[in-house]
C-alpha cells in the first residue's frame, strides 16, 4: 500500500512569530522554518506503518515557495520514499491545497492519505475534510491511534466525552493529532543522503488549478498584552478580590 502524507513548512514551533510593522501579515525575514508539528507527526506514523509492512511507499506532498522543498528533504532524512513539490509563491487557502492534493491522488492512487489537522500558522483545520469531501473518500479526522489491517483501517480519536473508535474502508483520510506518536530524529547518514534524493517539481498549472486566493487578509495585529498577575497572602483576600471584580 502507497502513503501520501501532506506536509506544509511553517514558522518553527519554538519561535515566536513577528508581526510586519504595516499589519500586512507575519514578518518571515530570517526567521526559521521547518515542517508543520503536526504534519511530522504525519510523517512518523506513515513511517511506523512501512515498518510494520503495511505500507510499501511513503511519497511526501508540500505546495509552497521554492525554500519550502527543504521539508521534503527533512522528510526524506526522516524515512520518506519520493517527494513531490507544488511551487507558488501564491498564498494557498486549504480548498485550492485540496484541490491539488485530489489531482496528484488521482495520479498516484495511494491507499491511505495522512495529514496534520492543521497547520500552526493559519489553524485553518480544513484540508483533510476538504480533500474528502473532494474525494468521496471516509475520513477520521484528530487521531490519536491508527491501525491498518487489510483494507480497513481502525482510528480512535478524540472527542470532547472521551475517545471515539471508527472503521474505515481504506482508501482514506486521517489527519493527527499531537498524541499519535512522537516523531523520531533524523540521522546524520539520513540527512547526508536526503540532500542528494531527487524531488519531482511541479507547478498548479500543470494540474489545471486556479489557486488564487479567496479570501483577503485585511489585517494582523499582536494579541493584546496579558496584564501581569498579583499575589494574594489568603484564601479570603482571592475572595473579596474576585467580589470586586464581579468575577463572584
Amino acid at each position: 500500500m502507497k502513503v501520501l502524507v501532506p506536509i506544509k513548512q511553517v514558522i518553527d514551533a519554538n519561535v515566536r512569530p513577528r508581526v510586519k510593522a504595516d499589519g500586512t501579515g507575519v514578518d518571515l525575514a530570517n526567521v526559521k522554518l521547518s515542517i508543520n508539528p503536526f504534519c511530522e507527526i504525519a510523517v512518523e506514523e506513515a513511517i511506523r506503518l512501512k515498518e510494520k509492512g503495511k505500507a510499501s511507499e511513503i511519497v511526501v506532498v508540500s505546495i509552497g515557495p521554492a525554500k519550502a522543498q527543504e521539508i521534503i528533504r527533512s522528510a526524506y532524512a526522516l524515512g520518506a520514499d519520493r517527494g513531490l513539490f507544488v511551487e507558488t509563491e501564491e498564498r494557498v487557502e486549504p480548498l485550492a491545497v485540496a484541490k491539488v492534493l485530489q489531482a496528484i491522488i488521482a495520479a498516484e492512487q495511494p491507499g491511505l492519505v495522512i495529514l496534520g489537522k492543521q497547520a500552526i500558522d493559519d489553524d485553518s483545520n480544513q484540508t483533510g475534510q476538504m480533500l474528502a469531501g473532494l474525494l468521496g473518500w471516509p475520513q477520521a479526522t484528530f487521531a490519536s491511534k491508527l491501525e491498518v489491517d487489510g483494507d480497513r483501517a481502525t482510528v480512535t480519536r478524540e472527542v470532547d466525552g472521551g475517545l471515539e473508535t471508527l472503521a474505515l474502508t481504506l482508501p482514506a483520510i486521517v489527519t493527527t493529532d499531537l498524541r499519535l506518536n512522537n516523531p523520531r530524529y533524523p540521522t546524520l547518514p539520513n540527512i547526508m543522503k536526503a540532500k542528494k534524493k531527487a524531488i519531482d517539481v511541479k507547478k498548479p498549472e500543470d494540474f489545471g488549478i486556479d489557486i488564487t486566493p479567496r479570501l483577503k487578509v485585511l489585517k494582523v495585529s499582536e494579541p493584546p498584552a496579558r496584564k501581569p498577575g498579583i499575589k494574594v497572602a489568603s484564601a479570603e483576600e482571592l475572595v473579596k478580590d474576585l467580589k470586586a471584580a464581579g468575577v463572584l
